[in-house]
């Protein structure tokens, strides 16, 4: 269910709080919650998913991205979140993994990560990051 853009980088659709203890057995330190809560009826909404992550030992953050887009707030709290993990693993989710993806790939283009590595990284994953692709290489180019 998850997947990896990195060693250290894992997405997931929308997870469970069963997943949490997988998520702590592959050695995930943080989770970063990209899904708005209330986006669709059953989802398990974050302070579950939070409420789980800290009594496995996992810290949480969420920073939500709605359909229109991504915020420079937004790739602030990635790099925030991203931050966090130390020596050990980051899982990210949100519906699909893909606006976890995006986010990532957008934030790391910022940080300096050439935007052809990230793409590759993303595509062995499986998602696509076209959609953002310019915005990662202006972002690269700054």
């Amino acid at each position: 269910m998850f997947r990896q853009l990195t060693p250290s980088i894992l997405v997931s659709p929308q997870i469970s709080v069963a997943d949490v203890e997988q998520a702590r057995a592959q050695g995930v330190t943080v989770i970063i919650n990209n899904r708005p809560d209330d986006e669709e009826p059953g989802q398990v909404n974050g302070a579950e998913i939070e409420a789980a992550a800290k009594a496995a030992g996992i810290a949480y953050a969420a920073v939500p991205v709605a359909h229109g887009g991504f915020a420079p707030w937004q790739l602030d709290g990635m790099a925030a979140a991203l931050a966090q993990a130390g020596e050990g693993k980051i899982l990210a989710y949100c519906r699909s993994g893909t606006r976890s993806t995006l986010l990532w790939a957008l934030t790391r283009a910022r940080a300096g990560d050439h935007p052809a590595a990230l793409t590759e990284q993303a595509a062995s994953a499986g998602y696509d990051v076209t959609p953002v692709r310019q915005i990662m290489d202006a972002l690269a180019a700054n």
